[in-house]
């Protein structure tokens, strides 16, 4: 049988787990122009290290290896792989339904039978995504929200069982953690639904996550939104994840900003625009216009004798602020035709286009 492996993909390109296939493509393009055998020919450790970079990459470029590759990931973390390792047959486990890469997996999943007590591991990092208003955005603030994380039980340590009781091998499956659904050549092993894939199922469940192993709950996180982050921005809250399996240390939370469009102001880089609606007799004669800005203050804007719709004014340092520097809002004026006029105004109006040779 293959011997088994702690060949952890993600680390081997330098990846997080939430990495996104650009991400993954930029880490593999970089590690194997560094390790290719053309580039060190007389290093026989670069060939070795460039073969385990592609290995990686064909697993986590391919959505669908990827996802099998991450559910086995998670069902036996890699500290624990030596202590696990076994014949995958008497795991009930078939690596055959990966395809090409099922030879691939069957040294580096090879499961033991039964469950061991969990070795303490890092927990898992957690990815939540965030919508920010664009004033928040925009000058940065404090927001509390919560996210949703799953973890190990710590009433029973993830073992399903009440404390102070014990675990018996799970009827369904027979202790080896797995079902076969479907049948020949389309049979897949997948973890038995009786155990939740642990071989044991718990005689008296634990009353805090009903036997799972697992709690879903809601945590309440203080963020603070840097100035000037935009939609697709990050920031990486360490040891806000998951908890460590076994004691472990906690994962890190990863927040993904998305920014909500305002009915008012529109970003550019660091400058905001806006547009402020006049009428003719304003655009003519001239007029002064209070404008609100992204603080919530509102200053005062000359409109001077003439303008023309379309055109804009700037008021410099009432921009985005990001890393010391600080952009300028522009304000374009928008002239504004009343649909209805009494005579008076109509009579007027044609006055003036008479004046000035206008023919209607």
């Amino acid at each position: 049988m293959p011997r088994a492996t702690t060949k952890d993909y993600y680390q081997i390109l330098g990846v997080s787990e939430n990495a996104d296939e650009a991400a993954i493509k930029k880490a593999y393009r970089k590690l194997a122009k560094r390790y290719h055998p053309d580039a060190n020919p007389d290093n026989p450790s670069a060939a070795e290290r460039f073969k385990e970079v592609s290995e990686a990459y064909s697993v986590l470029s391919d959505s669908g290896k990827r996802r099998q590759y991450d559910r086995m990931r998670r069902f036996t973390p890699f500290d624990d792989f030596a202590a696990t390792a076994g014949d995958e047959e008497r795991r009930g486990f078939s690596f055959d339904d990966l395809g090409g890469i099922g030879d691939i997996f069957s040294s580096i999943f090879d499961f033991g039978r039964g469950r061991k007590k969990q070795a303490a591991t890092r927990g898992r990092d957690v990815e939540h995504s965030v919508e920010v208003d664009f004033r928040t955005a925009a000058r940065g603030g404090h927001i509390t929200i919560n996210v949703p994380v799953t973890e190990e039980c710590a009433t029973c340590d993830g073992s399903g069982a009440r404390t102070g009781t014990s675990t018996t091998r799970c009827p369904e499956c027979g202790g080896t953690g797995a079902k076969s659904f479907g049948q020949g050549d389309f049979a897949i092993n997948r973890p038995c639904p009786a155990c939740f894939g642990r071989g044991e199922i718990a005689t008296d469940p634990c009353p805090s996550c009903r036997g799972t192993g697992q709690v879903t709950s809601q945590r309440s996180v203080n963020l603070r939104v840097p100035a000037g982050v935009e939609t697709g921005s990050r920031v990486r809250m360490s040891g806000m994840g998951e908890r460590g399996p076994g004691g472990g240390p906690p994962g890190d939370l990863d927040i993904k900003f998305e920014v909500k469009k305002d009915r008012f102001f529109r970003r550019r880089g660091l400058d905001v625009y806006c547009t402020v609606p006049i009428n003719i007799a304003q655009a003519t004669l001239g007029s002064k216009l209070r404008v609100r800005t992204v603080d919530g203050k509102r200053v005062v804007l000359r409109i001077p004798p003439g303008t023309s719709s379309g055109t804009k004014f700037r008021i410099p340092k009432m921009g985005v602020e990001k890393d010391g520097r600080i952009g300028d809002q522009y304000v374009e004026v928008k002239i504004v035709v009343p649909e209805v006029l009494d005579e008076r105004s109509r009579e007027l109006i044609r006055e003036l286009a008479e004046k000035q040779g206008i023919k209607y």
